[in-house]
């Protein structure tokens, strides 16, 4: 019998900070039944993104695993493992083990540091994982969103995803979606209100074959 392919995890980013990542992550980890992992969470530890993500998925499939690192201040996580006394270094990042597709969320953008010759960017090479790119509207997002992608794709990560979060400029979506390839699937989530897991879990289903 032949050995199953296994499936790469997907690694959640953004083009910058508050585009929404911790929501798409739910929304992914929930429509794939997948696992959910957070492994660097820097700031607001008693409400912190995994906490947000179990609230909000409703599968019994999936399981929010512990982060590898939680930093007290909401800062870059370089500089909150400072303030701590810790060096955040490759050789410290264990993926969790799991029969499911594995959701990997990002702490900000691309070239967050982790520490002084450690990035984000980095750490996606590292667990060897696929990105879903999460964008959304404001002024300048295409110029971060094609920087972000550039940047992903002199790396040689394989972008399987770019999700427009909430309500989106069409003429800035048009120059985006015009510039990268087309085997990257696109998705457009709309703005979610409330945001519960019941509103998550009744959302049309968008990632089957991310």
């Amino acid at each position: 019998m032949r050995e199953k392919k296994s499936i790469k995890p997907l690694f959640i980013t953004g083009i910058g900070t508050d585009v929404g990542k911790t929501i798409i992550s739910a929304i992914i980890t929930e429509q794939l039944k997948g696992d959910y992992w957070k492994p660097v969470q820097a700031g607001d530890l008693a409400n912190s993104d995994s906490d947000r993500v179990k609230s909000l998925i409703s599968n019994s499939y999936s399981r929010v695993h512990p982060e590898q690192f939680k930093l007290k201040l909401a800062a870059s996580p370089h500089k909150a493992a400072s303030l701590e006394g810790i060096e955040i270094k490759p050789v410290d990042f264990i993926v969790p083990k799991t029969n499911n597709r594995l959701i990997i969320e990002g702490a900000g953008g691309l070239m967050v540091p982790l520490s002084a010759n450690f990035f984000m960017i980095d750490l996606i090479k590292l667990v060897n994982a696929d990105v879903v790119l999460v964008v959304r509207n404001y002024l300048g997002c295409i110029n971060h969103t094609l920087l972000s992608y550039e940047l992903l794709r002199m790396k040689g990560c394989t972008v399987r995803g770019l999700v427009f979060n909430g309500l989106m400029d069409e003429a800035s979506k048009l120059a985006i979606c015009n510039y990268v390839s087309d085997e990257v699937k696109t998705y457009c989530i709309p703005e979610i209100s409330p945001l519960t897991k019941q509103t998550i879990s009744q959302l049309k289903f968008f990632f089957n074959h991310i």
